[in-house]
């Protein structure tokens, strides 16, 4: 065999159909795209239109909803975390924060944190600091005579005052109310 002589397989490279050349060739005049109309014309954008009939995808009804406020913890279980000290990709001495696990290919990606959850069975000896912690997670660690540190902590919204609680609003005062006020204070 040569240079010369190289070639693909039969059939490996098809070949771009060239539309528009002439009424013999198949796809001439109007290149297979039937005549006028909206479908025959570049830029189409039609797709669920049913011709004027309510589109199916405004016939069924909406249902649930995406919380902007939804906190994204990734997700890892005990059993995990038993299986990577087996492996030695953890220490049972040293402490085992969100770093540690994502070095140990536990977590790939948090937002807000890691999240333990108690699935699974756990007796290594762990000091595990996480953003948050499932009780059964908890009282699992605790038995193997681990414990576990949740660093999340929800906002603290405050009102006006800069006090946490509730909403502060301002009520109108009326003009009798106004009045015995200003009655009440000392004139100067």
């Amino acid at each position: 065999m040569k240079l010369n002589q190289i070639k693909d397989n039969a059939g490996a490279r098809k070949g771009r159909t060239r539309v528009g050349r002439g009424s013999s060739s198949g796809l001439g005049k109007t290149s297979g795209r039937g005549v006028k109309g909206a479908k025959a014309r570049a830029g189409v954008s039609i797709h669920g239109f049913e011709g004027g009939q309510m589109p199916l995808y405004m016939r069924l009804p909406k249902r649930g909803f995406n919380n902007i406020f939804a906190r994204d913890f990734a997700i890892v279980n005990l059993d995990r975390i038993q299986k990577a000290v087996d492996d030695g990709k953890l220490k049972p001495g040293e402490k085992v924060t969100e770093a540690a696990l994502r070095e140990a290919g536990l977590v790939k990606s948090a937002r807000d944190g890691v999240r333990l959850l108690g699935k699974g069975a756990i007796v290594a000896k762990l000091d595990i600091e996480v953003a948050g912690a499932s009780k059964a997670a908890i009282e699992a660690v605790k038995k193997a005579g681990g414990g576990v540190t949740t660093t999340f902590a929800k906002p603290v919204r405050l009102n006006r005052k800069g006090e946490p609680g509730k909403k502060v609003t301002r009520r109108r005062e009326s003009a009798e109310k106004r009045a015995k006020r200003k009655e009440a204070q000392p004139a100067g």
